[in-house]
């Protein structure tokens, strides 16, 4: 399925709608993660409007696909992305990481409804995806006349960085042992942690062969390529016998040159001085455009 130059380009002004939300958030909350929520809300954009099955009227779904966010530190890419999407009001992410806030630093699962999991220790995303993909074929194996033809798809975002946890690989290695197909695993490839560069601080090359060792069916995309976003999730949906891994390739900090690419970013969030910096830059694609606000 091809999508149209038309949705292409809402998709496109959608994910830089967030990015500028995402500013906005961190710059009220005066603390918190950047360079990961930015470099991922191409890929939180394809998911919520063209790819998840869910409902943001009815969070609790029975029929909904799962989402979970390993790397629960980049959970401003998905309040900002649930907002947008209906979940609450674009207004509430003022409040991130306000004390009351259903919007903490790290997803709390209780205190915002429409997210799977909690997250914080690095690690153990992929984990509770696993559970979650068993615990649907149980389900749909004892539904009459079921078929695998409409799956539960359990969706696992993790960063590289935390692969460095053995956790992990055990998770991997179950998923391929028990052919969980209704797993599609999204890795951030965005080559930067907390330390330093990925393949400085614990070297991950060549990642796409681990995973297929551990029977994985493996795909690497540039996370910045709408088309490309969606058609390896469609292709994974295609693949029946094995769990699925996208290894997107994305800029840490992107749109925003000052923050593109560097670890500094990580885990820190811009001054007054730096977000209207980073906003008129997102505003005109870095200068490609003029900006209503100019």
């Amino acid at each position: 399925m091809s999508l149209s130059d038309e949705r292409i380009k809402f998709l496109e002004e959608k994910a830089n709608e967030i990015r500028q939300d995402i500013i906005k958030m961190l710059l009220e909350a005066g603390s918190g993660h950047s360079a990961g929520p930015l470099g991922m809300a191409d890929i939180f954009t394809a998911l919520y409007f063209e790819v998840l099955k869910h409902d943001p009227g009815r969070p609790d779904w029975e029929e909904r696909d799962r989402l979970v966010l390993s790397n629960g530190h980049i959970c401003p890419v998905q309040y900002a992305t649930m907002a947008h999407a209906g979940y609450f009001p674009v207004e509430e992410l003022k409040t991130l990481r306000k004390f009351g806030s259903r919007l903490q630093g790290h997803p709390h699962r209780t205190a915002l409804p429409g997210l799977e999991t909690s997250s914080g220790p690095l690690g153990s995303g992929l984990s509770q995806a696993a559970g979650m993909a068993i615990a649907a074929r149980i389900d749909l194996s004892k539904e009459e006349g079921s078929s695998s033809d409409n799956p539960i798809w359990i969706y696992c975002l993790m960063g590289d960085g935390e692969l460095d946890c053995g956790q992990v690989w055990e998770a991997a290695m179950l998923a391929g042992k028990e052919k969980l197909y209704n797993i599609i695993g999204i890795i951030d490839r965005n080559n930067i942690q907390i330390d330093g560069f990925t393949e400085d601080v614990m070297p991950l090359e060549p990642l796409k062969d681990k995973f297929e060792s551990f029977g994985w069916h493996v795909l690497e995309i540039d996370g910045h390529n709408m088309e490309a976003i969606i058609g390896a999730i469609n292709e994974s949906k295609a693949v029946f016998n094995k769990p699925s891994l996208v290894i997107a390739k994305t800029i840490p900090g992107k749109g925003v040159d000052f923050m593109e690419r560097e670890f500094s970013w990580h885990g820190k969030s811009p001054n007054s001085e730096e977000a209207e910096k980073a906003l008129a830059q997102l505003r005109t694609l870095q200068g490609k455009i003029k900006s209503e606000h100019e």
